[in-house]
């Protein structure tokens, strides 16, 4: 009963996160892709990998660069300019004539979209602890997926009620309508996003509330990053290897939902015509599985402990058991539709492995953990940049043979990773203890012994900051 008691305390809550912009944008690319616009642009072979991989080509360059920029200008300006410029570029997306000009503006909205995943999850990281931080993530990287799963039911609606209008192509207003919604976010961000523990001036929080803010994570010590000293102890530790090559493998296991196969799939089946609500419409099933997955594995981790780990597993598992599924030879429309839409399930490594990195990193200086976390994802999309466009090209459809392959092989690899990190934070954790230090296996936080707060006073503080909002 007690345990029972305590779940349901530590379910409740009222935090919000702002969404994951990028999601909504990177789906409504292929949705207006299967919704007029390849034959409207006259699109060609792989063109729409090739614009996919020149946005990630943008995307890279700025996540160092523009995770650092956090460290000096405050999130509270630097995330709203940011979304304003790419809420600016998503609407001249509307005017392309050709798919060179959506390649070009996809470089820079690149650029600018390169501050949101890893910037909010280094927020987040700022101001929860170990026991909170897998929730939290997991509810950021579900407001995406939302996006992501609402992307196909508004170019439905878009595309039945405004496709002609102005002279307009329903997936034009499409671009149109997304940068617009975006506006209104980035006020919000500029008015209430309440930056770090340690640098916020939000109004709605006491000076007692942000000392408490402060209290409840670690106190490093904070010295410039730009130096060689920083960059070696950066390229000496196993922390950064182990995870940027943990995402690099993790991000990859998404390749099916972020290449949106199933709806290639849809438009080249041979053997069945689909409309166009059904194209758009039949993939969100796809990012609502992925909601669900998020924040069971964020919420059960959390519960447990930390224990990220057991998502790399469960991730494993999924891609060989659904990569075999498309590839078995007698395989049906139903299994196919099934394979997909359980593969959505491993979107749950985003909130679970990037909390894994806060939680390991969480006594470390805030220089040293911003770029260990954006270089996660930049390592993951120099890979994605090339992945894409050789296992999962658009012109491979619809059995994308070769990447159900690669999936395979990456889901192996992502099993053996997993159980070396797992292998490292325990020898990590033997480490600390020794030295007077806390750090779990699955979290490998690390608190110094006596500053740890009893539960009840953790569930006391968690509440207080909830109720006022702080869930990114």
């Amino acid at each position: 009963m007690a345990a029972g008691s305590r779940f349901r305390e530590y379910l409740r809550g009222h935090e919000s996160a702002p969404g994951e912009k990028a999601l909504l944008d990177r789906s409504n690319l292929s949705n207006a892709y299967v919704s007029g616009m390849k034959e409207e642009l006259s699109f060609k072979g792989n063109q729409l990998n090739q614009i996919n991989t020149i946005f990630t080509v943008g995307y890279i360059l700025g996540q160092v660069p523009s995770n650092l920029g956090l460290y000096y200008i405050k999130p509270r300006i630097f995330f709203p300019s940011m979304m304003v410029v790419w809420a600016g570029l998503t609407m001249v997306t509307a005017s392309a004539k050709r798919p060179q000009d959506i390649m070009a503006i996809r470089f820079f909205q690149g650029i600018a979209e390169s501050t949101t995943f890893v910037g909010t999850h280094y927020i987040l990281g700022s101001w929860y602890t170990e026991r909170e931080l897998g929730k939290r993530s997991g509810i950021f990287t579900a407001s995406g997926l939302a996006g992501t799963m609402f992307g196909g039911f508004i170019q439905t609606g878009i595309h039945s009620s405004m496709d002609g209008l102005s002279g307009l192509s329903g997936w034009r207003w499409l671009f149109i309508i997304d940068g617009i919604i975006t506006l209104p976010i980035a006020l919000y961000g500029l008015l209430l996003f309440p930056d770090t523990p340690s640098t916020t001036t939000a109004t709605y929080l006491s000076p007692t509330e942000r000392a408490l803010a402060i209290s409840r994570v670690p106190e490093v010590a904070e010295r410039a990053p730009f130096n060689l000293s920083f960059a070696k102890k950066v390229f000496s530790t196993w922390t950064w290897y182990g995870f940027v090559m943990l995402w690099i493998i993790a991000g990859e296991t998404e390749s099916f939902s972020s290449n949106s196969l199933m709806a290639l799939w849809m438009k080249a089946d041979p053997t069945h015509d689909y409309t166009v609500p059904q194209l758009n419409n039949y993939p969100t099933g796809i990012p609502a599985v992925g909601i669900v997955s998020t924040l069971f594995w964020a919420t059960l981790t959390d519960f447990l402990g930390g224990k990220r780990y057991l998502v790399g597993y469960w991730i494993a598992m999924t891609g060989i058991i659904t990569s075999a599924m498309i590839l078995a030879p007698g395989a049906t429309t139903a299994s196919t539709f099934g394979a997909y839409y359980w593969a959505g399930s491993v979107y749950a490594c985003q909130a679970t492995f990037f909390a894994w990195a806060n939680d390991t990193m969480r006594h470390e200086e805030d220089a040293f953990r911003a770029v260990v976390i954006a270089s996660m994802n930049m390592g993951s999309n120099v890979v994605n940049a090339w992945w894409s466009i050789l296992f999962y090209s658009a012109d491979m459809a619809p059995k994308f043979t070769r990447g159900m392959w690669a999936m395979i092989g990456c889901s192996i690899a992502l099993g053996i990773w997993t159980t070396g990190l797992v292998y490292m934070a325990a020898r990590n954790q033997k480490k600390n203890s020794i030295n007077g230090l806390e750090g779990g296996v699955g979290g490998g936080s690390m608190i110094e012994e006596g500053s740890r707060e009893s539960p009840e006073r953790e569930d006391k503080n968690e509440a207080i900051l909830d109720v006022k909002g702080i869930g990114a």
